[in-house]
């Protein structure tokens, strides 16, 4: 266990100490907790003063139940107590998380993904082709951490942040470290990247998707280059860059990604280190051929969409990067699923096909478009969606302009309002659908929105449901309120629908 005096060495050593006022006595002791919520402190506790939201009254409460010493920005002169003030808070938190867990992420296989678009697929088909290899050789499965879940060898959860904050995150990677696992995949989202969540992880194999303008408000970043330059910060801390030739702004990404000290690129040219090609549809599956320097075979997905081959070849790029055998590669892709992605569901006679996915932002919408229109040609397309409150604003406009084009019908609806009223974000929403001359309806309540949705579609209709997935609950004025999930909406109501027509019948 760590002594304070540990603690604030380290943080003169990565240079973000400005001042501490800690006796011998207080430096000589163990810190048996670290912690920024106060709710958490016991005995001996080292309390660190993080986030937008953090009041002097939390520090009061951290030192009256046992804090020996507080971390922060800035002296509360209110308190003679022992404090520690260093330049950045957040590097602080990540710094000492390391610290306190005894630095998990160097005894792991570190493995991030960052992108606008189908980081938690690709995180997915990782841990699908890593678990047939890791099985062969008689070994643990691969921890991951999505923002759909959470499996770190002790705890599996669903998660409420696509990257925890630092602390969360070095506790998950040790309890993968302990439970002896040898691969961590995990989604870095832009947000963790610029607010320092991952500072002082070295990632082993970094993989940059692709990049669209997205999570643009107050709260989040302030522009496009704010956003693209936080994704980018990934390349400074990994050791194999992985590369998508296909991606937005390839000459900033390929420029950044040289601080790593090996690239390996994939995408559908023949110039990609992985070239996809020879894509096709049979059956319900995607079937496509890859050329890497170790093979040249045939990949079947049974995940549908045939954007998926993309996130298939960033998986392939990691497996290889990581020698795994074609023979896992192949087995993990054609086996792989991830909860409320691409999830299809029809009624009885098949004419009304429902697909739950969690595309939320502008790049993933046109690419789910792009997909259907491929796939399900003859069919009217109904979209079932929302955009979430108090952040990424400019959905609002995306997402309309492209439901009110490709959709014969949508539906709009609750996704997280936050603070905001449900009313309010469809309404803005609303003006972009008819720019484009769309139909919509609003419809607050989303259970009631997909049941409308289902019930109202014309046979040989595809009713597109997208945001939530298999998330069970609503963020609702600063509460995570529970709720059914999309999939569960979607049995629910395609059942009533088939028992409806078959009473209509009798």
């Amino acid at each position: 266990m760590p002594k304070l005096l540990d603690y604030i060495k380290k943080l003169k050593e990565k240079d973000l100490l400005i001042e501490e006022n800690i006796n011998e006595k207080i430096k000589n002791k163990n810190v048996n907790i670290l912690t920024y919520n106060s709710k958490n402190v016991k005995d001996n506790s080292l309390f660190i003063c993080k986030g937008i939201n953090f009041k002097i009254d939390f520090l009061n409460e951290a030192l009256n139940k046992g804090a020996f010493a507080y971390v922060a920005e800035e002296k509360y002169k209110e308190e003679n107590k022992p404090y520690i003030i260093v330049s950045d808070v957040r590097k602080a938190l990540a710094v000492l998380s390391a610290l306190y867990t005894n630095y998990p992420q160097k005894k792991i296989n570190m493995i991030g993904i960052t992108g606008t678009k189908g980081k938690s697929t690709t995180a997915y088909y990782i841990k699908y082709i890593l678990d047939d290899y890791m099985k062969d050789l008689n070994k643990n499965e691969t921890a991951i951490i999505s923002s759909i879940d959470t499996f770190d060898g002790k705890q599996r959860t669903e998660s409420v942040l696509t990257t925890p904050e630092s602390l969360e995150l070095f506790k998950h990677i040790k309890n993968a470290v302990d439970s002896n696992i040898e691969n961590l995949v995990m989604e870095v989202c832009s947000q963790a990247l610029k607010v320092d969540r991952v500072y002082d992880i070295l990632y082993n194999i970094g993989v940059f998707l692709n990049i669209s303008e997205d999570h643009i408000s107050n709260i989040e970043h302030k522009n496009y280059e704010d956003y693209l330059t936080s994704k980018l910060k990934l390349f400074k801390q990994t050791e194999t860059a992985i590369i998508n030739l296909n991606t937005q702004d390839l000459d900033r990404v390929m420029e950044s990604a040289k601080q790593a000290k090996k690239i390996i690129t994939f995408g559908n040219t023949e110039n990609a280190d992985i070239y996809g090609y020879n894509i096709r549809k049979e059956g319900m599956n995607t079937v496509f051929n890859v050329r890497t320097k170790y093979f040249d075979n045939e990949i079947l997905l049974t995940m549908p969409g045939l954007f998926n081959v993309e996130n298939a070849l960033a998986a392939i790029a990691v497996a290889t990067a990581l020698n795994v055998p074609y023979k896992n590669i192949y087995n993990g892709l054609k086996k792989a699923k991830a909860s409320g992605r691409m999830e299809i569901y029809t009624n009885k006679k098949r004419d009304v096909v429902v697909i739950v996915d969690y595309a939320h932002n502008k790049l993933s919408f046109q690419k789910l478009y792009e997909s259907t229109i491929k796939e399900y040609p003859k069919r009217e397309i109904i979209t079932v969606f929302g955009c979430p409150g108090n952040h990424a604003q400019n959905r609002r406009r995306d997402l309309g302009k492209l439901s009110g084009k490709y959709s014969n019908m949508n539906y709009l609806t609750m996704e997280d309002p936050r603070n905001e009223k449900v009313e309010d974000i469809c309404k803005e929403i609303s003006i972009y659908v008819e720019k484009e001359n769309g139909k919509y309806k609003i419809v607050p309540d989303r259970g009631q929105a997909i049941k409308e949705a289902i019930f109202e579609a014309k046979p040989n209709s595809v009713i597109l449901i997208t945001g939530k997935g298999n998330e069970t609950v609503q963020y609702i004025k600063g509460k995570y309120v529970k709720c059914l999930t999309d999939v569960q909406y979607a049995k629910k109501y395609l059942k009533e629908l088939d028992e409806s027509k078959n009473t209509i019948k009798k």
